[in-house]
């Protein structure tokens, strides 16, 4: 295993443990035949052909180095090669538009961009094209394009390139040290356009200490034998860290799921030990198993009511039962529980959430079920987690104490303040907005908080999110569409309200369920204060998704995007 505080960069990390374990599984994927994984050796063998064949084709220390791709191992193995070469890897999301791509490939000045497939091509050679800087385009798999001024180069000729040169990788890696930039991830622009967060390697090896000391207490981990199953996007920085290059530290093996919609049959395939995940997916499992509970009904459906009833209760009160109640909570993990777990491959150790807040309801049920749910909190300028909560003491209402090495406080107006190396060394090329955020060696976060007396931090709303209404009350919105989407009837939901007198949403029925949506709003209202409650709704045309940019690709809802289509609808709530 490596020594965090004495490797100096990311590649550094990766080829240490390759040498360590060149036979071992490290990353699978899913093929007609089955899963297929590679083994770190051969991995790491690619690793350094793709550098030399990136140097080959003119790429230069500090230069940047485009990645669009889907979740695949030829995604780990161009990051770690770009970083090897002395480049900086600037990750871009697969859902990108012509536009997008052209403001990422511009704003950080990409010498060159590899692609994976034909697809997603589309939008990134025109892009490419008006961006003039970008005039090499490495394919992954075949991609054919008229551009005149674009050259492509296939992933194996590359490779090859790089077989054709020394093998000097060792030598250009020892000459990166943490305080360089290894990566510009943009924001996923949930307020406007994205921003490119400059990221040292020691900011992402800070960051996979602290995950290392946190998970490292769970019950029953051992380094080279976790698996991580990866489904968000390696673009956004909570997976390009805690997905990738927190497992390549610890020598875990890392499968990467087929989608979304596959993603609770993968994990039953191939038996995940952590996974990392946003709150839209527990939300999601939650909403599948209670579909499954009340189509089940009957005696199933009371014995399940039955576990979450019991392990709630041992989870607000000390950890224990009345005999009696110990005796049908004993039965009740025998089976209810540990068929849930089984659903999720049968040896999940934690699940870890982070991106956004994940609602305690969620958390809780999860929590009374056995499966462990570990809330963490973060963001991109952070390199990206902050705090989590530790396995053996889990307050899931609060996103726990910080990691190693990460200092926190309070500012007078109630903003988080954090300072470490993990924090972000700027804003890509925007001197302006890094000033505005990083002030005396702290990161203002834009999120308002608590800390309790042991040290664990509560959010209580993003600052710029707060809305604040007509007679002066500062509301959570974020709390309130939480509670909105806990409701079996409610996909999604937007609140409302700034400068008005009293709240509004905007709702997604779930499917078939249009009719119920004033009864789960009456629900939630009886569970809210006066000046929390929804007075009306109105019901969006289709879903929030990343398609029509009203989602950002980790799952969290664009608020600008949603009020520029709805604002009039919304609007008309409130009348004359």
């Amino acid at each position: 295993m490596i020594d965090y505080a004495a490797t100096r960069n990311l590649p550094e990390a990766f080829f240490v443990t390759a040498a360590e374990r060149p036979t071992a599984p490290f990353l699978g994927v899913k093929r007609k035949e089955g899963w297929h994984t590679t083994d770190w050796g051969s991995v790491a063998q690619q690793v350094s052909e793709l550098s030399r064949g990136l140097r080959a084709l003119g790429v230069e220390p500090g230069d940047r180095v485009a990645i669009i791709a889907e979740n695949r191992p030829e995604w780990a193995i161009a990051d770690l090669a770009i970083m090897a070469a002395g480049a900086i890897s600037v990750p871009a999301y697969t859902t990108n538009t012509v536009d997008d791509h052209l403001h990422v490939l511009s704003d950080s000045g990409a010498k060159l961009a590899i692609v994976s497939t034909a697809r997603l091509a589309k939008n990134l050679i025109p892009a490419a094209k008006r961006a003039m800087n970008t005039d090499i385009v490495v394919a992954i798999e075949p991609v054919a394009s008229d551009e005149q001024g674009i050259h492509i180069v296939g992933w194996e000729d590359t490779l090859q390139r790089g077989r054709d040169m020394p093998d000097d990788v060792a030598e250009r890696i020892a000459t990166i040290d943490r305080t360089t930039t290894s990566c510009i991830i943009y924001t996923s622009g949930t307020g406007g356009r994205p921003k490119g967060v400059m990221l040292s390697h020691g900011a992402i090896l800070c960051n996979c200490k602290g995950a290392y000391d946190l998970v490292s207490a769970i019950p029953g981990f051992e380094v080279g034998a976790e698996r991580f199953l990866s489904f968000l996007p390696l673009s956004h920085s909570y997976e390009h860290t805690a997905g990738l290059m927190f497992p390549i530290t610890i020598g875990a093996q890392i499968y990467y799921a087929e989608g979304v919609d596959r993603l609770v049959n993968n994990m039953a395939e191939i038996s995940p030990t952590i996974m990392t995940a946003v709150p839209r997916l527990y939300e999601a499992i939650h909403a599948r198993i209670m579909r499954g509970v009340e189509q089940a009904g009957g005696l199933k459906q009371t014995m399940f009511t039955k576990a979450v009833d019991l392990g709630r209760r041992k989870l607000e009160g000390d950890g224990t039962l009345p005999f009696l109640d110990q005796l049908q909570d004993g039965l009740m993990e025998r089976l209810v529980r540990t068929k849930v777990r089984d659903r999720f491959g049968g040896k999940l150790k934690a699940f870890v959430s982070g991106g956004a807040p994940l609602n305690s309801e969620i958390g809780t049920f999860f929590l009374a079920l056995g499966v462990r749910i570990l809330q963490g909190y973060g963001q991109t300028e952070s390199a990206p987690v902050v705090s989590c909560n530790p396995a053996h003491h889990i307050r899931i209402d609060t996103v726990g104490p910080v990691l190693t090495g990460v200092e926190v406080k309070i500012a007078e107006d109630g903003e988080i303040l954090v300072r470490g190396e993990l924090v972000m060394q700027g804003y890509w090329r925007n001197d302006e907005a890094t000033a505005e955020v990083l002030r005396d060696g702290w990161l203002h976060t834009g999120d308002v908080g608590v800390i309790d007396p042991d040290g664990y931090i509560r959010i209580t709303d993003r600052k710029k999110d707060i809305i604040v209404n007509s007679g002066g009350d500062n509301l959570s919105p974020q709390r309130v569409e939480g509670m909105l989407t806990i409701e079996p009837e409610i996909a999604q939901a937007m609140v409302y309200g700034d400068k008005r007198p009293h709240l509004v949403a905007l709702l997604v029925a779930e499917e078939g369920q249009e009719d119920g949506l004033g009864a789960a709003v009456a629900r939630v209202n009886d569970k809210l204060s006066n000046i929390e409650r929804i007075r009306r709704f109105t019901v969006a045309d289709e879903p929030f998704t990343t398609d029509n940019e009203m989602m950002t690709p980790s799952m969290k809802i664009r608020r600008h995007v949603i009020v520029a289509k709805y604002g009039d609808k919304l609007t008309a709530l409130y009348g004359k």
